[in-house]
């Protein structure tokens, strides 16, 4: 089943089930996903890849974790809540997340593999790090670590 179909079918579970949360974020990914599929029609494809709506996904899941960071700063522990109740369900069509010792010993291989030694060549390392673990890590997260490491 297409993204695109399992989300069409939750919309209408939400419906059933009268969970308005769900259904509210549901709809949103919907939205975002049909506004980057019309704007890949424009560059000539008929839909998007999967890769694409993985991409729409992480952005999404990063939207409601900045705002998250924003509103406890601000002490609306409400929208918080909210956000991290939307945050909740759309990690739900992510792949699972790693562990931090999993994400630790990407790094460590990537590390070994760049010859990075010093903070300097955090790029070196951020590249391949982030590319591999794509959706199975926060890149805030990733980008802490490597920074530790090269310290």
């Amino acid at each position: 089943m297409s993204l695109k179909d399992r989300i069409t079918e939750d919309i209408k579970a939400a419906m059933k089930a009268k969970d308005k949360v769900r259904l509210e974020t549901v709809r949103s990914i919907k939205k975002v996903l049909i506004e980057q599929e019309s704007t890949a029609r424009g560059e000539g494809q008929t839909s998007l890849n999967p890769e694409q709506e993985l991409a729409a996904l992480i952005q999404q899941a990063k939207q409601r974790r900045d705002s998250i960071e924003q509103y406890r700063k601000a002490g609306r522990e409400d929208l918080a809540e909210q956000e991290a109740a939307e945050l909740a369900i759309i990690e739900e069509y992510l792949p699972q997340q790693l562990s931090d010792a999993e994400i630790a010993a990407v790094i460590d291989e990537l590390i070994e593999a760049a010859g990075a030694s010093s903070p300097k060549d955090m790029g070196k390392v951020m590249g391949p790090a982030m590319q591999r673990l794509k959706g199975q890590a926060d890149g805030k997260k990733v980008q802490d670590m490597v920074k530790a490491k090269l310290s």
